[in-house]
């Protein structure tokens, strides 16, 4: 099994912690996006040319999600969405929020787009996401509330909304973003970043970090 990341990539990122709850052995094939190697060959496995991709029994899964829904059914062992309908809809809910309506407005290319063609400022950019990380991260905390968060977000164990929004707590520190608004949310980072699975998954553990 091969998994094409960059160590910076929130999706690469989600998906590294998925297969490291699922203890499976994965080689790390890096492709850094700074430097365009996604232009490159590596469309060939992914014509979006996006991290991650996944290379398994010869074929390749692209789209984080996608990925991760694929491990669940090939290794069924530690799954991360709950099967009763409502809580499988609640945990899909909070990874989406992640995924659906946070990330895609503050990844790399957005803001190099931002930066290039819109010519936006510096400040105009961290404003922007500023803007679409306390949108989202103001439902997820809200959602939290209900009695259905344990130590995670779901639960006394980690779920797919876990493993979606670690990656994006680490963007947000990073950015420097104020998390004191958001309690429950840094109490379930916490707990995630104990876990060696998590661990080994941030950034800057990973082979290809500069």
């Amino acid at each position: 099994m091969k998994l094409y990341s960059y160590w910076r990539s929130s999706a690469a990122y989600r998906v590294r912690v998925a297969l490291n709850l699922k203890n499976l052995d994965y080689d790390s094939v890096p492709v850094h996006l700074v430097r365009g190697e996604q232009r490159g060959a590596y469309r060939e496995r992914n014509p979006q040319g996006l991290v991650p991709a996944l290379e398994h029994d010869g074929h390749i899964i692209t789209q984080s999600l996608a990925i991760i829904d694929y491990l669940d059914h090939v290794f069924p062992e530690t799954p991360l969405a709950p099967v009763e309908p409502l809580a499988r809809s609640r945990v899909q809910a909070l990874a989406q929020i992640v995924v659906a309506d946070i990330h895609p407005l503050n990844n790399l290319r957005v803001r190099k787009y931002l930066a290039s063609e819109l010519q936006i400022s510096k400040q105009q950019q961290e404003d922007w996401n500023k803007h679409w990380v306390e949108q989202g991260f103001s439902a997820i905390e809200t959602l939290l509330q209900d009695s259905a968060t344990g130590d995670f977000c779901h639960g006394n164990s980690p779920t797919l909304a876990d493993v979606c929004l670690i990656p994006h707590v680490y963007n947000v520190r990073r950015a420097e973003i104020d998390m004191s608004p958001y309690p429950e949310i840094a109490r379930i980072d916490a707990n995630c970043l104990a876990l060696d699975a998590f661990d080994r998954a941030i950034p800057e553990h990973q082979p290809d970090a500069d």
